[in-house]
């Protein structure tokens, strides 16, 4: 058997083996004076998705958070240290926890698993490429919003540079996605075939809190982290949670698994 096979199954099992650790850390930019609606979005579905598993974790926050992960397919955000092991964004982390034995979703068999992850897939595309782009395209948000804050902690000139950088990467991502030559109309409506989506699935279980029944998932909680973010984050330009606000259904349910899991008084902008 080739080494590095030996050597991957010799991580997973330790992965598995290992119980979850106390100290485990999640790392994150200051949410009040810096984190970016992007980042806010993915760093919630994270927490939402830990405290689903009920699993115990410390949050820290640091400027350098971004530039501190080992990387990542859009945010690079959130990361978290678990004893050894460190992973960022969404899916490698949800991976993490699988391996341990401690996800959420272990009832739902294989076929369900696929389907579901098929909505996760859409939710974070969609609605990652929709931030960035309201974020970084959009100039009065940029300007009055997305710049300051991501510049806030740096010196001058170091915060043109990285506003400089930030947004020169923003932009590459979305042109990789197809997004750079969409118009606002384009986007909204992107956000709204994914609502539609979202609220279908979430109306065929009416009696159930959750869209695979009485239990979490981890759609759940990415549907949650970027429906959650952009109803309470306040824009110069509205349009994301204007069109959010018109799925009730999806409202309601942020507001299930807010009082649920974060009680933090939900009130959409």
């Amino acid at each position: 058997m080739p080494s590095v096979l030996l050597s991957q199954l010799a991580t997973a099992n330790k992965l598995s083996v290992e119980p979850w650790p106390e100290d485990a850390t999640l790392y994150q930019p200051y949410e009040v004076e810096q984190i970016l609606l992007p980042e806010n979005a993915s760093c919630l579905a994270v927490k939402a998705y830990l405290k689903m598993c009920n699993l115990p974790f410390d949050v820290r926050t640091c400027a350098n958070a971004e530039h501190m992960s080992p990387g990542g397919r859009m945010t690079k955000l959130p990361f978290i240290r678990a004893g050894a092991f460190i992973f960022a964004e969404f899916e490698p982390i949800v991976n993490f926890v699988e391996q341990k034995e401690m996800a959420i979703g272990n009832l739902q068999d294989e076929d369900e698993k696929a389907d579901m992850r098929t909505y996760v897939s859409l939710v974070e595309n969609i609605f990652t490429m929709a931030e960035l782009y309201i974020s970084f395209k959009n100039e009065r948000v940029y300007k009055e919003v997305t710049a300051p804050r991501n510049g806030s902690v740096y010196p001058w000139p170091m915060n043109h540079m990285q506003n400089y950088g930030k947004r020169r990467n923003a932009l590459r991502l979305l042109k990789v996605y197809q997004w750079n030559d969409l118009d606002i109309e384009n986007v909204i409506e992107k956000v709204a075939k994914c609502c539609e989506t979202l609220e279908y699935k979430l109306k065929e279980s009416p009696d159930t809190p959750f869209f695979y029944g009485e239990q979490p998932c981890e759609l759940d909680a990415i549907a949650f982290g970027h429906l959650f973010s952009i109803l309470t984050t306040t824009l110069p330009n509205m349009a994301l949670a204007q069109t959010v606000q018109k799925f009730k259904h999806l409202v309601e349910f942020c507001r299930f698994i807010d009082d649920k899991y974060f009680q933090t008084s939900f009130v959409p902008c």
